[in-house]
């Protein structure tokens, strides 16, 4: 006797919801899973982070770097609604890429090259990225993950290199400045003499690094929050190195000027206290008003949007 088989739509729902369900309860698993790795990896890396951690306190060039990590996490959740959409598969590239910054971590170690170290967890991070969510959320978070290099303060070699060619632009753009103000000058390196009377030095802290450095990561978070074709993102980043000079400019230039009428106390106070603050929403304006004019010269198609920096 043949016996009749049939196809009911029903348990076709029923088998579908049960999948979906199958599936909704691995979302504890994964966050065990996710805390676990974030846990070894600072265990792993303790001693890199507390290096880290005591140079952006102690050195006022690279303290903005603390906020870093923070700025990351709000790009991801930013992007939050996006990363849920995207198929999670775990990517073998990644392990390679692990394995390859803990060679990086070992060499840092045995040649004591600590920025090898710092280097390695960024690159361990990244590497985790791509073995755990697989390479579409890896190409999804890459700039997040790229915007973490800017954590890591400079080698000291490289930061010599930047740091004197800042110190001497700033030194001969206040002198420039202030002899258009009217102001006599004489210069002998990097101390000026103020109208014969007033002996001013433009130390390596007056290099503007410290500015450079916060407003390179104030110009990365802008890029990557509005809404812009990747060409105007690109621009935006690379314009707070101007930026970061000229508003050093301004500072140096009205603290000579204050040294001129008020006196050195009030002077002082304001190179360390109030420009300090004044400082960085001017460069938010400044970037802010190069947006308008970039939006101003080119007109986007409304049609198709490129406002991808991802």
């Amino acid at each position: 006797m043949q016996t009749l088989r049939v196809h009911s739509p029903q348990w076709r729902l029923t088998r579908s919801v049960s999948a979906r369900a199958i599936a909704g309860g691995r979302g504890p698993y994964l966050a065990f899973a996710a805390a676990g790795i974030l846990a070894a990896l600072l265990w792993s890396y303790w001693t890199t982070l507390h290096g880290l951690f005591r140079d952006w306190r102690n050195d006022p060039n690279y303290s903005v770097g603390q906020l870093v990590p923070f700025a990351a996490l709000y790009m991801l959740w930013n992007d939050r609604r996006t990363l849920s959409r995207l198929h999670f598969r775990p990517c073998q590239a990644g392990a390679l890429l692990v394995i390859a910054a803990q060679i990086l971590r070992a060499y840092g170690l045995f040649f004591l090259y600590e920025s090898a170290e710092r280097y390695a967890l960024v690159i361990t991070v990244a590497g985790l990225f791509l073995w755990v969510g697989g390479r579409e959320v890896f190409r999804e978070t890459r700039w997040i993950l790229a915007f973490l290099w800017v954590m890591i303060p400079l080698p000291g070699r490289i930061h010599n290199l930047i740091s004197a060619p800042l110190q001497s632009a700033a030194t001969a753009g206040a002198v420039f400045l202030l002899e258009l103000l009217g102001v006599t000058i004489t210069r002998e390196g990097h101390v000026v003499v103020l109208n014969d009377t007033i002996t001013l030095a433009v130390a390596e802290a007056c290099s503007g690094l410290r500015m450079l450095t916060a407003f390179v990561v104030v110009g990365c978070v802008l890029a990557y929050v509005v809404e812009r074709p990747r060409w105007q993102k690109n621009c935006l980043i690379l314009s707070t190195i101007p930026v970061a000079i000229l508003c050093n400019l301004i500072r140096l230039v009205i603290t000579a000027l204050m040294f001129l009428w008020v006196g050195g106390e009030w002077a002082e106070r304001f190179f360390h206290d109030f420009a300090g603050w004044t400082m960085m929403p001017m460069a938010v304006l400044l970037l802010a008003a190069e947006l308008w004019v970039m939006s101003r010269l080119i007109v986007q198609d409304r049609a198709t949007p490129d406002s991808s920096f991802r």
